[in-house]
């Protein structure tokens, strides 16, 4: 048996014990979790909890963890230095709060650094993921590191491909769209247009198709980083990405049966001039989950 100890977040305060334990452990198996609740190894302040018990902010939890379920971490950490965390997010997870309740991943973040030291600086995120799209995120350990990161993203140093599948065969095969993309606070959406009004912020997205058919395989390099790009781009071109129910087809969602939104930040590599050499120049790789 292992001892995870966590303080209660301000983010979680009010949740079921048993959903702040699957939030901080994803990887431990449903009956696993049963189990130790039924063998009374969740404590919170020293005292045996259920599965439906709340939780509340600043309050220990204590939970004794079977060695084959050990995780170590809920978060799926690809590389950290001094500087930097760079994890792979699931989809469903937002980046920072929404609101809903959810521990979010930089909450996460935080839980993961504070168990070593709880004086470390609170990581915080160099760019966003939409909730739905999983893959490759970078946090920041550091307001210098924060700083000269935030530039790189902004002065597209840092190069970012995702993976996703789309209705329908790209015509042609590969290409580099440039259009301009205008949010609509209201409906909470972007429009993408083939001209420049008041507003609209300029897009470039390439893609490369990996395999074609009625449901197509894409890389798609994002050149510009804009509120949902990549969904709503492809969809402007006839090719909305599989699982989208807000910029794409439901009906073919629900004909192909797609849980989920299929779209994935794979491939990641930064460039800051030498300012934080650990990072400089490393490109890193992950797999999609579909």
């Amino acid at each position: 048996m292992a001892l995870k100890t966590v303080v209660i977040p301000p983010e979680a305060d009010g949740m079921k014990a048993g959903l702040f334990l699957r939030r901080i452990l994803p990887d431990l198996p449903e009956s696993a979790l049963r189990k130790l609740f039924a063998a009374r190894d969740v404590r919170l302040d020293s005292i045996r909890v259920q599965k439906d018990s709340p939780v509340r902010a600043g309050q220990e939890l204590r939970v004794y963890l079977p060695d084959a379920g050990r995780s170590g971490s809920p978060l799926r950490v690809v590389y950290e230095d001094g500087d930097v965390l760079l994890v792979n997010k699931p989809a469903g997870v937002s980046v920072e709060s929404d609101g809903s309740g959810a521990l979010s991943l930089a909450e996460l973040c935080r839980l993961y650094t504070a168990e070593k030291d709880p004086a470390a600086f609170p990581p915080l995120p160099c760019h966003r993921l939409d909730n739905k799209t999983s893959g490759l995120c970078l946090f920041a350990k550091n307001g210098q590191a924060l700083g000269i990161l935030e530039e790189a993203f902004r002065e597209r140093t840092v190069e970012k491909y995702y993976v996703c599948l789309v209705r329908g065969i790209p015509k042609p095969p590969s290409a580099e769209c440039r259009a301009f993309l205008l949010k609509d606070a209201v409906r909470g959406k972007v429009r993408i247009l083939d001209r420049e009004v008041p507003g609209a912020r300029p897009v470039i997205t390439a893609y490369e198709t990996l395999e074609g058919g009625p449901v197509s395989r894409l890389r798609v390099h994002l050149v510009t980083g804009r509120t949902h790009q990549i969904r709503a781009h492809l969809a402007a071109l006839g090719h909305p990405v599989l699982g989208d129910d807000l910029y794409g087809d439901r009906s073919f969602n629900r004909q192909m049966k797609a849980r989920g939104l299929k779209l994935c930040a794979v491939s990641l590599r930064v460039s800051t001039g030498g300012r934080l050499p650990l990072l400089d120049g490393k490109t890193f790789e992950i797999q999609p989950p579909f």
